[in-house]
């Protein structure tokens, strides 16, 4: 799709620590936060209040005591002003891009691109089935997405949340004044709402204040190009499951927090748990994710800043989270067998064998956690390995030979992996990016606050690894204490956003799980008491009145700025105009809708033949969603036709897998997007055992294929081809051939085909 311009219609250190009676259970489970004049202020959530303030309201509370309702009001208002502009936005440029309004209902679909496209047509399939009940039945015995083979999809891939909306705009009455496409849009683009409320209020959680909460919303707006890309990828899972990531997240600080409740515990665990449970459920790289969370928890463990109950809790949270999921995808073995599951039960098995871990000599316990790191790394492997092995799972191969490749640990020529490592948004960040963050005045305040909180936290795990018998001398004062002494949910936040930030340096396509984090973790810097008090005590001159002027006056400067820079910007952005144009395309669905048989099989790449379901139902030999061992093998058979292969190898291959029709691109066939050793028939070639076209280095066991390329080949329509297939349509971009049935020959598929 070639966006077109159109003529415009108009111009449109945390906390001090605890008393010294409480030294030791204080510093693991954090302490009080707020001064009396800062609860006085009433500027912080009303959760978790610090014990100064339980035993009393300030002089300030009692002669205002609507204030901190009021600045708690104003501060939810600005959260949902603020998601419902970031919600508009993206609608808004969503539209101006496409100019969506005016499309016709098959230019809508084609906008949906590769994968897209593909879960898109099972919320359209659900629409169009007689009853909920039969759309359910097609789902969990689908013969159309994979020919010759019954899937159940509703196992394979996360599709629930399209199965629940087409059940909602069954039974809302909608039906006549929204169209079933822009309920979908808007469902998806009021998530981006909620994922800025997340954000906004895990900003203010850390800091006390909602100036923190704004600016955060307001950096995740501006940043919009590194924080979503949901507006041109409305249908990619990771648009359904980060805000859910979030608003774990949101959670999680929450229940870090000091001085709760019983009844607020509870309710925070369960809100852990769903947000989780959704999380899972949206996205089949939850494992990956979780997996890091994982680690994170047990960092903290390790560092002794969380209680025991506290860390159970989480590692429980995101077991009875995957399981639930395992659950509702039919026992899908993948989770089963995912390296975050092996990973908790050896942590917690490990950790409840070794109860006397965090006792001895500072040198004692620093081997001791040594040899439980190893310990649970040893036995994750080992649980790992053995449940692959009885559960024979392969499916997820693939992305361990990714990682592999990614750290370096030895090159491949593995087909299913070099698809990953040749794609840019698997490779590493660009440096552009940080241009673009520090544009904005986000990355600085955020590696200020990420470097002075770092050594904040090197400190207190150093100075946790001492016996915890300290005499009341040795506490005299509580001033170790006081300078030791760090916040679980501040440590939480550091370490997540540390870990994260690090996958997203790895992985391009994971910085939008750190980019909106990144925004909260920045804000918290500017506007949190913490670092200014250590700043201005650097400097010699503290107070509470400077403190409380710089905590409010430095944010107000920033969003000033913000908006000085960058309002005409935004405002010029949302008046540009475009226009959906790719004729092409609509060409071709347009004949296959019309031309071909409504049970015809069709190959050719993931990407077009997403499209090709979406836009004609028709059956499909393969598909984007790689996570199944059988569909990447046979997606590289049928990949063989833009390799060097015979036109009898060809043919035996796609009548194998029972095709009717393929579709070959020019795009694929003369590619220049990659470069050499990244182009799809390069990887073939290399595969195969083949010398790659054009100049450049062989490996020396490559030798010249005996064969042309096909998809070139083809062309000629000499009689090898011509006997087999017949080319039934073409334009400038697409060219279809029917292949022809071999009488009294075998259909047994060939090696390696599935």
């Amino acid at each position: 799709m070639e966006p077109r311009r159109r003529v415009k219609l108009s111009k449109l250190q945390p906390h001090a620590g605890p008393p010294p009676a409480a030294a030791d259970e204080g510093r693991r489970s954090g302490n009080a936060t707020r001064t009396r004049a800062e609860e006085a202020s009433g500027e912080a959530l009303p959760i978790g209040r610090p014990a100064a303030a339980r035993r009393g309201p300030s002089s300030a509370v009692r002669r205002w005591p609507w204030r901190r309702s009021v600045s708690t009001a104003v501060g939810l208002s600005l959260a949902g002003l603020l998601a419902l502009a970031q919600a508009w936005c993206v609608n808004a440029i969503h539209e101006n891009l496409l100019w969506f309004s005016q499309l016709t209902e098959m230019e809508r679909e084609i906008s949906f691109r590769t994968e897209c496209g593909l879960y898109y047509s099972y919320y359209k399939q659900m629409l169009q089935a007689p009853s909920i009940q039969e759309g359910l039945s097609e789902l969990i015995h689908d013969n159309l997405t994979e020919s010759k083979r019954t899937i159940n999809l509703l196992q394979r891939m996360n599709i629930y949340q399209e199965v629940f909306l087409s059940v909602l705009y069954r039974l809302l009455p909608i039906q006549s004044y929204l169209e079933p496409v822009y309920f979908y849009i808007y469902t998806v683009f009021s998530l981006q709402a909620v994922y800025v409320i997340a954000l906004y209020l895990t900003a203010w959680l850390l800091s006390g204040s909602w100036l923190a909460g704004t600016l955060s919303g307001v950096w995740y707006l501006l940043n919009r190009v590194d924080t979503t890309r949901v507006e041109f990828t409305i249908s990619l899972r990771e648009n359904w499951s980060l805000p859910f990531l979030a608003l774990q997240v949101t959670a999680i600080t929450c229940y870090l927090r000091p001085q709760l409740t019983a009844l607020q515990q509870k309710v925070l665990v369960w809100l852990m748990y769903v947000t989780t449970f959704c999380f899972c459920l949206t996205w089949q790289f939850n494992q990956f994710i979780l997996l890091v969370q994982a680690l994170v928890i047990f960092t903290l463990d390790c560092g002794d800043f969380l209680t025991g109950t506290q860390v159970t809790t989480m590692y429980l949270v995101q077991v009875f989270g995957l399981l639930s999921v395992w659950l509702l995808q039919f026992c899908n073995s993948m989770i089963l067998g995912s390296l975050v599951l092996s990973f908790i039960v050896a942590a917690l098995f490990i950790r409840h064998c070794q109860s006397g871990l965090k006792t001895g000599s500072p040198l004692v316990r620093l081997a001791k956690l040594l040899l439980h790191s190893a310990m649970v790394l040893l036995l994750t492997v080992t649980i790992n390995y053995l449940a692959k092995k009885a559960l024979q799972l392969r499916s997820d191969e693939h992305i361990f030979k990714f990682i592999k490749s990614k750290l370096a640990l030895g090159l491949t020529r593995d087909f299913d992996a070099s698809l990953y490592l040749c794609e840019e948004a698997f490779g590493r960040l660009p440096l552009d990016t940080l241009e673009r963050l520090g544009g904005t005045l986000l990355l600085y305040p955020y590696v200020l606050t990420l470097l002075l909180l770092s050594a904040m936290l090197a400190a207190a795990a150093v100075h946790n690894l001492r016996p915890k018998g300290c005499s009341a001398e040795e506490r005299k004062g509580g001033g170790e204490e006081r300078a030791a002494a760090f916040r679980p949910d501040v440590a939480y936040n550091l370490l997540h956003t540390l870990f994260y930030g690090l996958l997203a340096f790895s992985t391009m396509r994971m910085k939008y799980i750190w980019t909106g984090h990144m925004c909260a973790v920045a804000a918290y810097g500017v506007c949190g008491k913490e670092l200014w008090t250590l700043l201005l005590n650097t400097l010699r001159c503290n107070s509470r009145v400077l403190l409380r002027l710089v905590r409010y006056a430095v944010p107000l400067l920033v969003m000033g700025c913000l908006y000085y820079k960058f309002w005409p910007k935004l405002m010029e952005e949302l008046s540009e105009l475009r226009e959906f144009f790719d004729p092409d395309t609509v060409e071709l669905m347009t004949w296959i809708s019309t031309k071909t048989p409504k049970r015809a099989v069709f190959a050719g790449s993931m990407q077009l033949l997403a499209g090709i379901k979406l836009c004609t139902g028709r059956v499909l030999t393969n598909h984007p969603h790689y996570e199944d061992k059988d569909l990447r093998e046979r997606t590289k058979q049928v990949y063989q036709v833009y390799a060097r292969r015979s036109p009898e190898e060809v043919h035996s291959i796609l009548r194998a897998i029972g095709a009717d029709y393929v579709v070959l691109e020019n795009s694929i066939c003369y590619e220049k997007r990659h470069s050499r050793g990244c182009r799809l028939r390069d990887l073939l070639d290399q595969a195969n055992g083949h010398i790659m076209d054009g100049p450049g280095e062989n490996d020396p066991d490559l030798v010249p294929a005996s064969h042309p390329r096909f998809c070139e080949a083809i062309k000629t329509e000499t009689e090898a081809y011509s006997a087999l297939f017949t080319r039934t349509f073409q334009n400038k971009t697409f060219h279809v051939y029917r292949v022809k049935k071999k009488s009294k020959k075998s259909s047994k598929e060939p090696s390696g085909a599935q």
